[in-house]
């Protein structure tokens, strides 16, 4: 059985004070539920150090929202794989389409931060996604398909199965469009057959599926329902944490 996990990308949002306060409010929740998913949060570079103290001797899990791929050197302004372990991080959220958009990642880069992220022992989140010309073109699968084909490049079936893929609609991240549960479980089900094709059944069905764009505590269940969903990758509901409780107990 696949454990759901609910991830909460923060992305640019939360100082130091705000953070504490997010994260004490999610650690005063979880301790009064009874949670039989997982649950990760991924702060800001800044961020990262603090929350890792803050949720020491907990079940909460820490992520970080990008690296790069070398372990070190003059790469003015980035963050190693080596740097995240160090302060406690588990997860790493790679090719998200932010990063794609504004910063002109790459499926070959985002590859190559994958098998680093498995060198330096943390599970990549690897995000994929079609925009909204694309999926009213029909060309939703087709796109995703590429995206999967050239980020799992050259990665083992162990490591695959090991590792999240998250679906985020590129037309429902921060517009408050959100898929209905049915296109998202659909184009989540295609996923784990691509994955099958690419690698095998056991890796398929091993691997968890996220969807991202716009969930909340009002669509959260319906959405996590779906059989081929294995949990939610939450942008701006996380930055509450009495939204993110709300889907971490839908």
């Amino acid at each position: 059985m696949r454990k759901q996990i609910i991830a909460g990308n923060w992305k640019m949002h939360t100082n130091i004070a705000e953070a504490t306060i997010l994260v004490e409010g999610i650690k005063e929740a979880l301790a009064k539920t009874e949670v039989d998913r997982e649950v990760v949060v991924c702060p800001p570079f800044t961020g990262l150090s603090t929350v890792a103290d803050l949720i020491d001797e907990t079940s909460i899990g820490l992520g970080a929202q990008n690296m790069y791929f070398e372990p070190s050197g003059a790469y003015t302004g980035e963050v190693s794989p080596l740097m995240l372990t160090d302060v406690g991080c588990h997860y790493v959220i790679l090719g998200h389409s932010e990063r794609r958009q504004y910063f002109g990642e790459t499926d070959a880069l985002i590859n190559q931060k994958i098998k680093a992220a498995f060198t330096y022992d943390l599970v990549p989140i690897l995000c994929v996604g079609e925009s909204l010309a694309q999926r009213e073109a029909n060309e939703t699968q087709a796109f995703i398909d590429s995206q999967l084909t050239a980020g799992l490049a050259d990665l083992t079936a162990e490591q695959v199965s090991q590792m999240v893929i998250a679906y985020e609609p590129i037309w429902a991240i921060g517009t408050g469009k959100t898929a209905t549960a049915e296109q998202a479980g659909e184009v989540c089900t295609a996923i784990r057959a691509k994955v099958a094709s690419l690698f095998d059944a056991a890796t398929a069905e091993a691997i968890r599926i996220q969807y991202g764009g716009s969930v909340k505590g009002s669509n959260a269940q319906e959405i996590l329902s779906q059989p081929d969903i294995d949990g939610a990758l939450v942008g701006g509901a996380a930055l509450k944490a009495e939204d993110f409780m709300a889907i971490i107990t839908a």
